[in-house]
């Protein structure tokens, strides 16, 4: 028996068109076109001149060939340059790249390299990064050609980058615009699945796998995150957050549609928090745990208390601690904590607040509010699952399952990876690889992370490809490294060692600086272990080294305290 619906009315030009993000911005530029978009030191944008930039953006790629198919890579920190980016590279039709600016040289060329990257547009302060990461791609690719270079120059830095730059043939970004029509008749995707953006996990594996999302998850998120912190028509945003990083939880496009402004931060400290909350009014920001840790322990002369106006921090990353959570309640932060990861357009589960929260005391609502809580309205399905049975675990609190997600708002799959895929996409869910409990309130809390993902700053660091490092040191025979607590930043690599036969441990402090400073010659460096211990490794019978009994020991040393420097 055929079943259907009540009628045969066919979709229409006029009743159906795929899901972006990308309208949220003609709408502001309709709707408020003289309000600030964007402010960036003494740079100041309306919604009119940001829709009439982006158009002139996607025009200046399109006229380059540059479309559909392709994907273009920014090198850059919170500048206006790459919240454009979010509209002006789809608006081509092409897939936007935001590279995490902490990287080294040689994980951007892979990431150059995996994407394809057509163009290349970076911070004049990050030129020398870009510049030696495609000297590797053309060394390591036979036949390799060069993407095109676009250099965006910022009034507040050293215009010696900006001049060497564009004197190696890059283009400066306001030119490149120039170059494009304000009036560019760009046009929304054909197909909601379309890519709309790439971003690359931190490489817990050999390298970093690219996740890909489509316009219709972008779109979706960018008002799930809206609804579920409350956010209001007109919020004046500070980007502390990364805009690299899961396109800032998607509350780029979220700014958009709620027509509201951004306040751009190059560099995040606490002093430079509290100016902005006083000078611009600011209504919201997201932040790792770490941020909130610097802005409560701020030195008074950085702070500016009481807050003139309450002010809704959204954070996730990692679990803040209930004693950051209450203090930074008592100076009039509203905090909200999430949960999420690249692979679900950033943050996807949240920690909802129950008014009958209000009459515990402090602590027990820190405690409760430290969970990471429930689906977000965007995601159809979360669930914590014994990984053998594929069913869920009991709400008791206690039974560890693994976390797994489902819905419009999980990625499309990791680029160019289909063993990867079939794992983390398995029995019809996305496969979060955290371990977490249920409580019997149906709130998640996350008690594990499997493998050996280290959080640092909200940072995800794979141990293994420090060890990898670590083991082509001359000195070093074995390398293991696991997770330390760490005051400032939540956790920091620990490194346990065991050296070489010969080798001179009379002073094993120089040997320690003498590791550090070969590791930060070959790494980012908040992935530089801040310990290192020397000693032979814990193996099971098979030669297995058992980080479970590493990873107590760097918990018994204590956490790494914060420099009083």
């Amino acid at each position: 028996m055929v079943v259907r619906d009540i009628d045969e009315l066919p979709k229409n030009a006029a009743n159906y068109t795929a899901l972006t993000p990308l309208w949220f911005l003609e709408r502001a530029a309709q709707v408020h076109p003289t309000r600030a978009s964007l402010i960036h030191g003494s740079r100041r944008y309306t919604w009119q001149q940001t829709y009439q930039r982006c158009r002139r953006f996607a025009s200046a790629l399109s006229s380059r060939s540059i479309g559909l198919g392709n994907t273009v890579a920014v090198i850059a920190p919170n500048i206006p340059a790459l919240y454009e980016a979010h509209f002006g590279i789809p608006m081509a039709g092409a897939v936007l790249n935001p590279v995490n600016i902490r990287l080294n040289a040689s994980t951007i060329a892979f990431l150059l390299g995996h994407s394809s990257a057509a163009a290349v547009i970076v911070d004049q302060d990050f030129f020398t990064l870009a510049e030696e990461a495609l000297k590797v791609c053309s060394e390591k690719t036979k036949g390799f050609r060069p993407p095109l270079l676009v250099v965006i120059g910022d009034e507040n830095c050293d215009p010696k980058q900006l001049r060497y730059a564009v004197g190696k043939g890059a283009i400066e970004y306001e030119d490149f615009l120039e170059s494009g029509d304000p009036e560019y008749a760009w046009k929304p995707p054909e197909d909601e699945w379309q890519s709309i953006a790439l971003g690359y996990t931190s490489g817990t594996t050999a390298s970093p796998k690219g996740v890909v999302l489509h316009h219709r998850g972008a779109y979706l998120m960018s008002l799930s995150g809206a609804l579920i912190w409350g956010m209001n028509e007109g919020a004046v945003y500070l980007w502390t957050l990364p805009m690299f990083h899961c396109n800032g939880w998607c509350y780029t496009w979220t700014l958009a549609a709620l027509c509201g402004t951004n306040i751009c931060l190059r560099q995040v400290a606490a002093k430079a928090v509290y100016e902005a909350i006083a000078k611009y009014k600011v209504t919201h920001f997201c932040a790792a745990p770490v941020v909130l840790n610097t802005i409560v322990n701020a030195p008074p002369e950085d702070t500016i208390l009481p807050l003139p106006h309450v002010v809704h921090v959204n954070t996730a990353g990692a679990a803040p601690p209930p004693s950051v959570l209450a203090a930074m309640s008592q100076r009039g932060f509203h905090v909200t904590h999430t949960y999420g990861l690249s692979e679900t357009y950033g943050p996807s589960t949240v920690c909802a607040w129950k008014p009958e929260w209000e009459s515990l005391p402090p602590e027990t609502q820190a405690k409760l509010n430290a969970r990471q809580g429930v689906r977000y309205i965007g995601l159809e399905g979360l669930e914590v699952v014994n990984t053998t049975t594929m069913q869920p675990v009991p709400a008791d609190g206690k039974t560890i399952g693994e976390i797994v997600m489902r819905g419009n708002v999980v990625m499309k799959g990791y680029l160019k990876n289909p063993k990867a895929n079939e794992e983390t996409f398995a029995n019809g869910w996305f496969h979060s690889g955290d371990l977490a409990v249920k409580h019997p309130d149906g709130y998640i809390e996350i008690k594990d992370r499997s493998k050996d993902i280290i959080i640092s700053g909200a940072e995800n660091i794979s141990s293994v490809e420090i060890e990898n490092v670590m083991y082509s040191h001359p000195a070093i025979l074995e390398a293991s490294v696991v997770a330390r607590p760490d005051e400032k930043w939540g956790e920091s690599p620990c490194a346990f060692v065991t050296l070489k036969q010969g080798v001179d441990v009379s002073n094993e402090q120089r040997l320690v600086e003498d590791i550090i400073k070969f590791c930060r010659a070959k790494m980012p460096a908040y992935w530089v272990p801040k310990s290192v211990v020397f000693g032979p490794l814990p193996k099971t019978a098979t030669g297995k080294i058992q980080k479970h009994l590493l990873r107590a020991k760097a918990k018994e040393m204590g956490p790494v305290k914060i420099s009083k420097l």
